[in-house]
């Protein structure tokens, strides 16, 4: 059994603030990474700009990610940063600055090659340091290798060929309290699927099991306040965060399995959000699972039944009816995917992906 997960994290109210020494000493100037509008607005990129500030450490702001961030984007803010003679990187925001982060400290030490390179496999190869402020509770991006791009030449999204683990995670369950209720609640949904999909893996160890059984555990304290039954707490915002960390920390041993493979079309042609896209398979995935399996996620997870389960996906993000012919094509394309096909931990046909689908 192998566990390996180098990301440094600390975790608390003010973290940004109380380790801006250690975030200064990774070099002489930042490339920030964000989105247009959510830093400001939760206070994370104040924190951020006035840790820098305090150490002396130059910064310039990349602020155009688009969700589901494209190779576009990339090639874009790696002429950027380059111009700035940016030396780290620092990303703030959901999965979709965090993932462009990476992409982006890549090309800038790759200055010289053609976008192609980020679908290119290379042992060799070297990025700038990243450091990664997560600002949602889905992703997980902070503490995993991975940065999903769209890639408007296949079509769909895709994960770069690089393992790219941020130096640095800073955890801080403040910038959850100005999140709408809706980001909340499809982005708790990815980190719920994060979990689950990777106790129902082929590639699961007791380590995996670890992240799975502790972020599924506190992942469900916070059930009634996606539900809307109540208000969030700073302790909900804290166990949010965590648990997204959590199945970061699990996703990073096994990777993701058949619901984000089959949802990254939904996500492409339709606008679903992310974790929405995940959990529209997420129940059928289950019950393709070992009784054994079953059971390890919803006793965790609070769930006295798959049938519950999916309750609560269609009273947080509802279930959409999607276009038969778009779920076949996310069929065939995860068909044409041995490696990801080999994820799960039954055996997979066809008939099987079509009823993860709802085709059958």
């Amino acid at each position: 059994m192998r566990y390996y997960m180098p990301t440094k994290v600390y975790s608390g109210e003010c973290c940004v603030s109380e380790h801006r020494k250690e975030i200064a000493s990774f070099g002489k100037k930042a490339l920030i990474v964000t989105g247009a509008h959510s830093a400001r607005a939760n206070g994370s990129y104040d924190d951020v700009t006035a840790a820098l500030d305090s150490e002396g450490i130059a910064y310039a702001l990349y602020d155009k990610v688009e969700e589901n961030p494209s190779v576009e984007t990339i090639m874009e803010a790696r002429e950027f940063g380059v111009r700035e003679g940016a030396d780290f990187v620092i990303g703030i925001g959901g999965g979709s600055p965090m993932d462009a982060a990476k992409a982006i400290a890549l090309m800038i030490r790759n200055q010289d090659k053609p976008w192609e390179y980020l679908y290119t496999a290379d042992p060799a190869a070297s990025w700038l340091p990243v450091i990664c402020i997560p600002t949602t509770c889905g992703t997980g991006s902070e503490v995993t290798a991975v940065s999903v791009l769209t890639n408007h030449a296949l079509g769909t999204k895709a994960s770069i060929k690089h393992a790219i683990f941020p130096e640095l995670a800073l955890i801080d369950g403040r910038y959850l309290s100005k999140a709408p209720l809706s980001v909340l609640r499809n982005t708790a949904v990815d980190a719920l699927a994060h979990l689950v999909e990777t106790h129902i893996n082929a590639d699961r160890t007791d380590y995996s099991d670890m992240c799975v059984a502790a972020g599924l555990s506190v992942w469900s304290r916070s059930k009634d306040v996606l539900l809307g039954n109540r208000e969030g707490t700073s302790e909900d915002y804290c166990n949010m965060m965590t648990a997204s960390t959590m199945g970061g920390m699990a996703i990073a041993q096994t990777g993701t399995s058949l619901p984000h493979a089959l949802g990254y079309k939904l996500t492409y042609e339709l606008g679903m959000p992310h974790g929405k896209a995940c959990g529209h398979f997420l129940q059928n995935y289950i019950r393709e699972a070992s009784e054994a399996e079953q059971a390890f996620v919803l006793e965790h997870a609070g769930f006295a039944s798959v049938d519950e389960m999916e309750s609560f996906y269609q009273a947080v993000c509802g279930r959409e009816s999607v276009d038969p012919s778009l779920l076949a094509d996310s069929v065939s394309r995860l068909l044409a995917d041995p490696a990801r096909l080999a994820k799960a931990s039954f055996p997979v046909d066809e008939t099987v992906i079509r009823r993860i689908a709802g085709l059958e």
